[in-house]
């Protein structure tokens, strides 16, 4: 719970470069994420872990006046960015709620972009979506493939390693490092009692500015592991986890996703 808890206050401090970061990274993502679900006009969606609105905008686009897109997200100050950027969008309404007591259902199409591996169980979380549509209506989940965004993570930690003087423990295994393959991916929402599942790779390279590769920090949950540190220590971490690319002559980051649609039984 506790880890839970440090996740969403993480968000709720990454909403200022949320969008920020959202234009190289989460918006590509989402895009290509709804080109796979296909939206239809009059449709509609339920848009689960949905932040600033990458996927739900253009959900939300597709359905038009007549369809509507109920996005969902734990941190209001991301909503309240969604509902700036989404205001011109009639069908789009945005709530702040647990998705995982969601009870709204009967949807045509269900999807969670880079959403899913946040929830406090995996596996349950995924079913609950699920249970959202309707039957033979289309579900999606969205993760990094494996070794995605990996590298940035690993500098973040080296660099408050070295600031801070605490090693940092080893991570406990996720359900998602399990399935962050395509075959094992489909496998694997198909076990969850999807049919016709289709798993796309969608390569996506980020280039590595120092204004992008630091948006990569505080323009997402990695924001939260800044968490307890002082302004003198966080520039310090900054610094370092910079210097890292520098030295290594690192220039991008690998963002590739898989998309994976299926229909509810």
């Amino acid at each position: 719970m506790a880890q839970r808890e440090d996740e969403d206050r993480g968000f709720d401090q990454a909403a200022r470069d949320f969008d920020r970061l959202g234009r190289h990274l989460w918006q590509p993502i989402g895009r290509e994420t709804v080109r796979r679900t296909e939206p239809r006009t009059g449709e509609r969606v339920l848009d689960a872990c949905c932040g600033t609105g990458a996927s739900a905008i253009p959900a939300a686009e597709r359905v038009g006046r007549d369809g509507a897109v109920d996005a969902v997200d734990v941190s209001e100050p991301l909503l309240e960015r969604l509902r700036g950027n989404g205001a011109h969008l009639p069908s789009l309404r945005a709530h702040r709620a647990d998705i995982t007591t969601w009870e709204a259902g009967d949807y045509d199409l269900v999807q969670c972009v880079l959403g899913v591996f946040f929830l406090p169980d995996m596996a349950a979380g995924a079913r609950h979506l699920i249970a959202r549509a309707r039957r033979g209506g289309r579900v999606c989940f969205t993760i990094w493939r494996r070794g995605a965004m990996v590298d940035a993570g690993r500098r973040l930690q080296g660099a408050l390693e070295r600031v801070t003087g605490i090693a940092a423990g080893e991570r406990s295994g996720h359900l998602v490092d399990r399935v962050d393959e395509p075959d094992a991916f489909a496998d694997w929402l198909r076990e969850l009692g999807l049919e016709q599942v289709r798993v796309t790779e969608a390569p996506l390279t980020l280039p590595v500015s120092e204004e992008i590769a630091w948006l990569v920090v505080t323009g997402s949950g990695f924001v939260a592991a800044l968490n307890g540190l002082d302004d003198a220590q966080i520039d310090r971490v900054r610094v370092e986890y910079l210097r890292s690319f520098r030295e290594d002559g690192v220039e991008a980051l690998d963002a590739t996703t898989l998309i994976g649609v299926g229909t509810r039984a």
